[in-house]
C-alpha cells in the first residue's frame, strides 16, 4: 500500500480558522465554552481554529450564531483592504497578543506607551 502524502491546511481553512479564534477571544469565551454551544468537543474547535479541520457550513452558522457575528465575518472583507485585515487578524491570533493590546490600551495617560513598545521590541532580539 502506499504511503499517503502529508495534507497541507488550505489557507481559506487556515483564515476561517484564526477569525473563528480571534472572534473568540474578543467574546472572551474559552474553547470549551465555544465548543459546548456549536455542540462538538473543545478539541474539535482547536482542530478548527488551526485550519486542521474544515468547517461545515452547519457548523460554521452555528459557530458564528454563538459569537454574534453573521457567518460572511468568518470570510473577512472581499476588498483590496482584505489582505490587511487578514494580517491584523493573524497577528491577534497569536498566543497573548489579544491580552497584551488590552492592557496596553487601558494603560494610564501618564505611562510612556513608546517606551513599552520599545521594550518588547528589545526582547526580540536577545538570545533565548
Amino acid at each position: 500500500m502506499a504511503n499517503k502524502p502529508e495534507t497541507v491546511a488550505d489557507p481559506i481553512d487556515v483564515a476561517v480558522g484564526a477569525r473563528i479564534r480571534l472572534l473568540r477571544k474578543v467574546r472572551g469565551l474559552s474553547q470549551q465554552a465555544l465548543a459546548e454551544a456549536a455542540g462538538v468537543t473543545f478539541q474539535q474547535i482547536q482542530k478548527y481554529e488551526r485550519g486542521a479541520n474544515r468547517v461545515s457550513a452547519s457548523m460554521l452558522t452555528r459557530i458564528a450564531k454563538t459569537l454574534d457575528v453573521p457567518v460572511a465575518e468568518m470570510f473577512g472583507e472581499s476588498t483590496a483592504n482584505s489582505g490587511a485585515v487578514d494580517e491584523v487578524a493573524a497577528l491577534l491570533a497569536e498566543p497573548g497578543a489579544l491580552e497584551l493590546l488590552k492592557a496596553y490600551a487601558v494603560l494610564p495617560k501618564g505611562v510612556s506607551r513608546s517606551a513599552l513598545v520599545e521594550f518588547v521590541r528589545s526582547l526580540r532580539s536577545q538570545p533565548i
